[in-house]
C-alpha cells in the first residue's frame, strides 16, 4: 500500500522495502513541487521587475534556450520545456519579440528557433537570478556542493530507471 500524499517523517530507516515503499511517492511529490516552486521564484522576480508580459515558464525557456539556436523538437526531448503547448508557447513568445524562428536549410519540416535582443535580456535576468542563487544558496540555504554533487547523481539515477522503464518496458 502507497503512503500518504504527506508521510509522516521517519528519522530512522532500515533502509528495506516498506521504506522505499513511503520514500518514493514523497520525492515524486517533492520533485513536482520544487518545479513549481522554481517557477514561482522566476514569476516573483519578474514581478519585481514589473515585467508582467511573459510567464516564468516562457522565461524558462528563453533561458534554457540561451545563445544556441534549436530545433523545435529537441525543446521537449531536452527538456527545455515541460508541456504539450509548445508550438502555442513559441507562436506567443515569436509574437512578442522574444525569439527567432526559420526553416532548417537541411530538413525543411524541422523549425529552428533562437533568442532575439529582446530574448536575451529575459535570459539574462534568470541567468543574474541563478547567480544571486549560487552566491547565497551554502551560507543561507545551507546547500553545499558535495550535498548538490550527491542530489544531482541520484536525480540522474532516478531519470535513468525511468528512461529504462519506458525503453525496456520493465
Amino acid at each position: 500500500m502507497w503512503a500518504a500524499a504527506n508521510p509522516v517523517k521517519v528519522v530512522a530507516r532500515d533502509g528495506g522495502l516498506d521504506d522505499i515503499q513511503s520514500l518514493y511517492p514523497e520525492v515524486l511529490n517533492l520533485i513536482e513541487r520544487l518545479h513549481r516552486r522554481l517557477l514561482d521564484v522566476i514569476k516573483n522576480e519578474f514581478d519585481r521587475r514589473g515585467r508582467t508580459d511573459i510567464n516564468a515558464v516562457q522565461a524558462l525557456l528563453l533561458f534554457n534556450i540561451g545563445d544556441r539556436e534549436v530545433m523545435v523538437g529537441e525543446l521537449c526531448t531536452r527538456g527545455y520545456y515541460l508541456g504539450s503547448n509548445v508550438s502555442h508557447c513559441l507562436k506567443k513568445l515569436s509574437e512578442l519579440g522574444l525569439l527567432d524562428h526559420r526553416r532548417s536549410r537541411t530538413d525543411r519540416r524541422s523549425v529552428l528557433v533562437k533568442l532575439t535582443e529582446r530574448g536575451q535580456a529575459v535570459h539574462d535576468i534568470i541567468a543574474r537570478l541563478y547567480d544571486k542563487h549560487v552566491r547565497t544558496i551554502e551560507p543561507v540555504g545551507g546547500i553545499s556542493a558535495d550535498k548538490f554533487l550527491r542530489l544531482n547523481k541520484t536525480l540522474q539515477q532516478l531519470e535513468h530507471f525511468w528512461s529504462d522503464q519506458i525503453l525496456y518496458q520493465l
